[in-house]
């Protein structure tokens, strides 16, 4: 047989330019997604742009670019490569994931939920999916629909550790405290080496909730061993021990959150209340004042009336707290300690009265009318 016969047959010049450029565009992907795991992000972009400049709406590329707007939080930039990747290849999942993601990012969860559902169209048994589905759902407070995805996730995989906690998150700001408690225990019962700090937090706020305060603290001193600053534990641990009336252990924990952040307002009102109720009106005062410092807080004013009241000086407090009421009419525990400092000063009329101009705003409030009928019954 000839030489002639047994070569290759040549390839027409642009079968040959196709080749050359499908393998380009080949190697700047990989490229590209592998500068993209490794968050170079100016590299990732460089290699996908490249890419575009071969192939005007290369899917890889598009994709990828979003990718990189995504991770740097230019989420409206992301939606608009994704989107140039949907108009071009419909149904792409690496963009309609992406483009989810952003609107979720940007708390349109709606249209998240809408490109989501778009997805398990075709695939309804990816976890995934359902899951962040669930979330949105959990987002736009729509529990049933929540709920529903987060069990199915469970059916499918029995202890999904993102189908606990989103149950444990969702009942919980339903106020459904046992029941979040019940999720977040058997999430960590399924994670006892390694405890998320986040579990163990929001375990100690659902006994905070539900007053069982001493339960509540295990949890909160189990996730300071993990993070000795973490300020939810800090302030669990500070409102299980003012909660259990124990004022002179929460000051300590309150204490600690000031020396990291001490400009905190209601952190600097809560310590004083609890120098306050330990008897300490020096240091309570000092906190009350440094805490009004910052700006007016009612509670923080409130604690100094009731430390005037407390020492005696009841026409101070009785002015101080005239002038709150007239800053806040609504607030019925202004009213209850003005009538207190009323019968203190053995004026129950007044303090009758005080009562009766709250009633007359139409407002119910039970222990305001507990204390009327108290008073009442003893003239």
């Amino acid at each position: 047989m000839s030489d002639e016969l047994m070569a290759e047959p040549e390839l027409p010049q642009q079968q040959v330019i196709d080749v050359n450029q499908n393998s380009e565009i080949s190697e700047l992907s990989k490229t590209g997604y592998q500068a993209l795991k490794e968050n170079r992000l100016l590299d990732a972009e460089q290699s996908f742009k490249r890419i575009l400049s071969i192939e005007e709406n290369n899917n890889y590329a598009l994709v990828g670019l979003g990718d990189c707007e995504r991770k740097q939080g230019r989420f409206n930039s992301a939606v608009s490569y994704y989107q140039s990747c949907l108009n071009y290849h419909p149904g792409n999942n690496y963009a309609l994931f992406g483009l989810a993601d952003c609107y979720k990012a940007l708390n349109q969860f709606p249209r998240a939920i809408q490109i989501w559902e778009q997805y398990l169209v075709h695939d309804d048994r990816n976890i995934t999916v359902l899951t962040r589905v669930a979330d949105a759902y959990r987002k736009t407070k729509d529990f049933r629909k929540s709920k529903e995805l987060y069990l199915k996730v469970l059916d499918m995989e029995h202890d999904n550790a993102y189908a606990l906690i989103g149950l444990g998150h969702l009942h919980y700001d339903f106020k459904e405290y046992k029941d979040a408690l019940y999720y977040w225990t058997r999430m960590l019962q399924q994670n006892e080496d390694s405890v998320d700090i986040r579990v163990l937090t929001s375990i100690g706020n659902c006994h905070r909730k539900l007053k069982t305060f001493d339960q509540g603290i295990p949890y909160f001193e189990k996730a300071l061993e993990g993070n000795p600053n973490n300020f939810y534990a800090l302030f669990g641990l500070a409102d299980c021990y003012r909660g259990m009336n124990q004022q002179f252990r929460s000051i300590e924990y309150w204490n600690r959150i000031l020396e990291n952040d001490p400009k905190n307002k209601v952190i600097l009102t809560r310590a004083g209340d609890a120098y306050r109720n330990t008897g300490d009106y020096k240091t309570a005062t000092e906190y009350y004042n440094k805490a009004m410092d910052i700006d007016f807080d009612i509670y923080a004013a409130l604690g100094l009336a009731l430390i005037c009241k407390g020492e005696g000086k009841f026409d101070e407090a009785v002015e101080r707290l005239r002038t709150l009421i007239n800053g806040d009419p609504k607030n019925f525990r202004l009213y209850i300690d003005l009538a207190d400092c009323y019968v203190k000063m053995g004026r129950k009329d007044k303090a009758i009265d005080t009562l009766k101009n709250f009633g007359r705003q139409g407002i119910r409030n039970q222990a305001v009318a507990e204390m009327l009928a108290r008073l009442e019954s003893s003239l």
